[in-house]
C-alpha cells in the first residue's frame, strides 16, 4: 500500500490536554501504529541535558536530534537500549523540550523521522503540529484543548501520582508559560489544524473523549 494511502489521525493539543492518553487508547481501539512526538522532542532535550549542549547551539542540538535511535513498545519508550519512558517526564526536560522546539533545524531534524512512522494498518499520531505540518492531508485531524487550571490540576496529580513532589502554582506558571512559546513561535505554532475537530477535555472523561474521536473516524469510512 503507497504510504499516502495508510490512514493517520492527527491528535495535537496543548501540555496535559490529555492527547496522549487518547492517543494510546484509539491507537489500541484500532490496531494502529502510535506517534508519541513530543517524546522525540523530549528524547532530544534529555541528550542535551546529559550532554550539557548549551540550549543556545541549534545545530548541535539539531545533530543531538539527527541521531537518536529510539523505538517504543507499548506505553515504554527507549533510547538506544534503556527505558526512559519515567526521565523524559522529568519537569526539567518537558521545559527544556519546549524551548528547543521552537528551534527550526530540530524541527527539521525529526521530520523524516516522523514520517516514517506511517506504516500498515494505520497510525496515531499526538503531538502539536501533526495535523498542521506533519501530516496535514491526514483524513481525520482532532484539536485537544483544556482549561489551564485543568491541566494543571491533571500534572499534579500525575507527578503525586509517580512519587514525585509538585507545587500547583508553579505547574500553572510552567503551563502558561509553555503555552505562550508553543502558540507565538516563528515555525509551526500550536494551532488547530485546518478541518480540525476541536474538542475541550476540561471536564470529559478520557473515555468520553476516546468515543468521540473513534466516532469521527468511524463517520469518514460512511462518507
Amino acid at each position: 500500500m503507497p504510504t499516502s494511502n495508510i490512514p493517520v489521525i492527527t491528535i495535537d493539543g496543548p501540555t496535559a490536554s490529555g492527547k496522549g492518553t487518547v492517543a494510546h487508547k484509539v491507537a489500541d481501539a484500532l490496531g494502529f501504529h502510535i506517534l508519541d512526538s513530543g517524546s522525540l522532542y523530549r528524547l532530544t532535550a534529555l541528550q542535551a541535558l546529559r550532554k550539557q549542549t548549551p540550549l543556545t547551539d541549534e545545530h548541535a542540538l539539531a545533530k543531538l536530534a539527527e541521531h537518536l535511535h529510539i523505538h517504543f513498545t507499548g506505553d515504554a519508550v527507549f533510547l538506544s537500549n534503556e527505558n526512559v519512558t519515567d526521565a523524559i517526564r522529568a519537569e526539567e526536560v518537558g521545559n527544556t523540550a519546549s524551548k528547543i522546539a521552537a528551534l527550526p533545524a530540530v524541527r527539521q531534524a525529526l521530520f523524516a523521522l516522523q514520517l516514517s512512522f506511517r506504516k500498515t494498518p494505520g497510525l496515531v499520531a499526538d503531538g502539536r503540529d501533526m495535523g498542521t505540518v506533519i501530516f496535514p492531508h491526514a483524513p481525520l485531524k482532532v484539536f485537544l484543548t483544556a482549561s489551564v487550571e485543568a491541566r494543571a490540576d491533571r500534572r499534579y496529580k500525575q507527578l503525586i501520582g509517580k512519587g514525585i513532589s509538585a507545587n500547583m502554582d508553579d505547574l500553572l506558571m510552567d503551563l502558561k508559560a509553555r503555552d505562550d512559546r508553543d502558540t507565538q513561535r516563528a515555525i509551526a505554532p500550536l494551532v488547530p489544524a485546518e478541518g480540525a475537530h476541536v474538542l475541550d477535555t476540561s471536564e470529559i472523561t478520557v473515555d468520553a473523549a476516546v468515543g468521540q474521536v473513534l466516532r469521527w473516524y468511524a463517520a469518514i469510512g460512511k462518507q
